[in-house]
């Protein structure tokens, strides 16, 4: 009995020790990635000369909208602003379309030529033909200097196929096709009306996954659009923050030019601009995210 009792109590302690060893390094990491998100909210609703000193640590400091209203009244940045919302919208629809077109018809068991076309879609997952032949690629299709360029050629993800169609398989029961086809149910009424609406949480995945992809995008960006008026906000930012460019804005408004920090505090405020679009899209589907990154992810 003493012993028994002596060996729960030090099973006990440990469990103690194990718990508060996890939740200071569940804090410090909480900290660590905090903290930066903090300081840059902070920052940029903060007075241009608190920033450029180092009066802000956590809370704003002679709170200011300065760095919105410069953002806001600039011509090109909200122009550039429109065309990313614009090429995410496009591009996350016609990734959505193009995904559940490949994933479905390859979660059919009975699919004629199913595991040759997984085979084709995974071999281009680790083989392509390099940055230069894309780049001659799209300039013969007459798609450069257009935001097609930054849509079509990544219409479909294969990893995101791979999970839809995963989904597809383990998550919509094959009975329910049964019952649909004595019913007289063709193919695409049944994918339209009964799967797609059993699918809500795997679409809320590869909404979020293709458009924080396409928000985020810059590369493809740089060496498809020539034309300034097609420019899109991460262009403009990177510009800003790691040429350290200055846009009209600054020119448009000598009084705001002549202060002390507010190059500063355009990029914090920049940065938000940036982030919220996709901070705001992700309470909407959190509710089906979880569950469908959990479904999708494991193999039938």
């Amino acid at each position: 009995m003493v012993a028994t009792k002596s060996n729960r109590i030090r099973r006990a302690k440990s469990d103690v020790i194990f718990d508060v060893v996890i939740y200071t390094f569940l804090i410090a990491i909480l900290v660590i990635i905090g903290y930066p998100l903090i300081f840059v909210l902070s920052a940029s609703f903060s007075d241009p000369f608190a920033v450029i000193s180092g009066q802000v640590w956590l809370f704003p400091v002679n709170f200011t909208l300065l760095g919105y209203q410069t953002i806001f009244g600039d011509a090109n940045l909200v122009r550039s602003f429109l065309n990313s919302v614009y090429v995410t919208v496009l591009g996350t629809t016609i990734n959505i379309v193009f995904t559940v077109m490949a994933a479905y018809p390859l979660s059919v068991k009975d699919f004629y030529g199913r595991n040759a076309f997984i085979g084709i879609l995974t071999f281009t997952m680790f083989f392509s033909g390099g940055l230069i032949p894309f780049f001659l690629l799209i300039r013969d299709l007459g798609l450069y200097n257009t935001y097609w360029a930054l849509v079509l050629p990544g219409a479909i993800s294969v990893f995101n196929v791979i999970v839809a169609r995963t989904f597809f398989e383990n998550s919509i029961p094959h009975e329910l096709y049964e019952a649909a086809e004595l019913d007289g149910c063709s193919d695409i009424k049944y994918l339209m009306r009964i799967v797609l609406p059993l699918s809500a949480p795997i679409l809320a995945v590869l909404v979020l996954f293709y458009a924080v992809g396409h928000w985020n995008a810059f590369f493809h960006h740089m060496i498809f659009l020539r034309d300034r008026h097609l420019f899109t906000f991460q262009i403009v930012l990177r510009n800003i923050l790691i040429q350290n460019q200055t846009t009209e804005m600054m020119v448009d408004a000598d009084a705001m030019r002549r202060m002390q920090g507010l190059a500063d505090l355009l990029r914090f405020s920049l940065i938000v601009v940036s982030s919220a679009p996709m901070l705001l899209l992700y309470p909407f589907i959190q509710r089906h995210f979880v569950r469908g990154v959990m479904i999708g992810a494991l193999k039938g």
